[in-house]
């Protein structure tokens, strides 16, 4: 029997540094899995540039918490076998493992060099500012710890393009291009966002290309992954990934579904990102988020008939990976925009019990997130199984009233009990929706599944049901005595 695929960000910004996560991870697995989670993207596995570092300051790909690098040998999240054994356990449970991998850029090099460069404008990189100069740059990763085990693969400024470091001026903020080299055309923010930080990799170069294929290719083998998130795609001539996927795929005979990070509001750039990598993998719908954040923000004052215009689980829902917070939104980090506590559960039922789109859950919403003192947002594991259960059938929207909106889900044979109807108000008042849910569910009763309401409601013999929600809260109804066995084991 089918059922609905649910992702996990099984972690976020503020873990501790103590080496036992790939433990917690494997330990987790079968709790997953009885939650209704079917795939878990993971943090970066590889050796970054100490071992604090949250795996995005990359510094040796084929070094998985092995060699003693850096001043460590684990990596912030344990060693190379806790990592192999936390995607075993994931794997004997169900769950499908999807790992995170940062190309554009590389840290901590282990040399200087001397490279004559120019400068390019911040803010528009194709405008160059500052005539030939020398600069020193950290540009030579020779892995020492590692001393060619897996690759004996070395690299220098030749696999550059870029950087924003001179040793000789020490100071940062100037963006440094190599002579001889050129920025790809990529996202149009800053002329070109080629340049994101550290050593910009130069995916131009065929050695470069060739070698990234080999790296994925022992990755694959030496892992046992089964999906790819693609970091910072939009920083990436667009059309490497449409062949590097093309590719892995042909040669390794794996579906390997992949998810890339575009992070931009704008649904044209999303779509145009798509079309230019011939939809070879799915896109983290950034749009949604933004619009969910607004709506939190907003409360009484956002149209919650619009809050799903512009997104990309409106516009191509096969491609879209829907979430409501993520590591980067946290607060604190460079693109921090959490969604408010109050609107989180009206969030996750969007993303978790319609029909369009993957959703991802985030860790922090689920566990909460000590750290930064938030909650865990309540009944979120009842709304996961909730999805596994019951969000399957037509649906049909009821987005009339712009503080309060609906929809149901008219169930299906091979779900038993499924079937179900969502209301949520973003006003202090709540209200109740005239919707259809199916005749064949005439004469049956319907609780509110979450406990905000209380009574009963009946359908009648036409397949409506007046369903309801308490102000600024959410309602979930299904079927009576169907949601019994919801209940969530930590």
């Amino acid at each position: 029997m089918s059922s609905n695929e649910t992702m996990m960000q099984y972690f976020e910004w503020y873990l501790p540094n103590d080496g036992l996560w790939w433990k917690r991870c494997a330990a987790k697995a079968e709790n997953l899995a009885a939650l209704g989670i079917t795939q878990v993207w993971l943090p970066p596995a590889y050796k970054g540039t100490s071992q604090e570092d949250v795996g995005y300051g990359v510094y040796d790909m084929y070094d998985l918490g092995e060699f003693d690098q850096k001043g460590t040998v684990r990596t912030k999240y344990g060693t190379k076998e806790e990592y192999l054994e936390a995607i075993r356990s994931f794997h004997a449970h169900g769950i499908g493992v999807f790992a995170d991998i940062v190309l554009n850029h590389r840290m901590g090099g282990d040399e200087l060099e001397d490279i004559t460069a120019v400068t390019d404008n911040p803010d528009n990189r194709w405008e160059q500012i500052g005539d030939k100069q020398k600069i020193r740059a950290w540009s030579k990763f020779t892995f020492p710890g590692r001393n060619g085990t897996y690759s004996t693969f070395t690299w220098d400024h030749r696999h550059f393009t870029g950087t924003d470091w001179d040793e000789n001026a020490r100071e940062q903020g100037n963006i440094y291009r190599f002579t001889g080299k050129h920025w790809d055309q990529t996202d149009p923010e800053k002329g070109t966002f080629d340049y994101l930080m550290g050593m910009n990799v130069d995916m131009s170069n065929p050695t470069v290309v060739k070698e990234t294929k080999k790296w994925l290719k022992w990755y694959l083998m030496e892992t046992g992954i089964d999906g790819l998130r693609l970091d910072a795609v939009k920083h990436i001539s667009f059309p490497f990934y449409r062949e590097l996927l093309k590719d892995i795929r042909e040669q390794s005979g794996l579906a390997l579904p992949a998810v890339g990070e575009y992070w931009s509001g704008d649904l044209e750039r999303l779509l145009h990102y798509l079309d230019a990598v011939d939809n070879e993998m799915s896109l983290f719908d950034v749009a949604l988020h933004y619009n969910i954040f607004h709506a939190s923000q907003e409360g009484e004052n956002y149209d919650l008939r619009t809050i799903l215009d512009n997104t990309l689980v409106k516009a191509r829902p096969e491609n879209a990976v829907t979430f409501v917070d993520n590591h980067d939104t946290q607060y604190g980090q460079s693109l921090e925009s959490f969604v408010d506590d109050w609107f989180k559960p009206l969030a996750y039922a969007l993303i978790l019990l319609r029909q369009e789109g993957v959703p991802c859950v985030f860790y922090s919403d689920y566990y909460g997130n000590p750290v930064k003192n938030r909650p865990l947002v309540p009944n979120l594991g009842k709304l996961i199984k909730l999805r596994r259960a019951y969000a399957y059938g037509e649906q049909a929207d009821c987005f009339e009233n712009e503080h309060l909106i609906g929809w149901t889900r008219g169930g299906d044979e091979e779900h038993e009990n499924s079937g179900l109807a969502v209301v949520m108000s973003n006003s202090d008042e709540g209200g109740s929706l005239h919707m259809e849910i199916g005749s064949r569910f005439a004469g049956e009763s319907f609780r509110d599944v979450l406990g905000n309401c209380t009574e009963p409601v009946t359908v009648d013999d036409d397949g409506w049901a007046d369903f309801r929600t308490e102000g600024r809260n959410v309602a979930i109804w299904v079927r009576e005595g169907a949601f019994e066995d919801l209940v969530v084991n930590e």
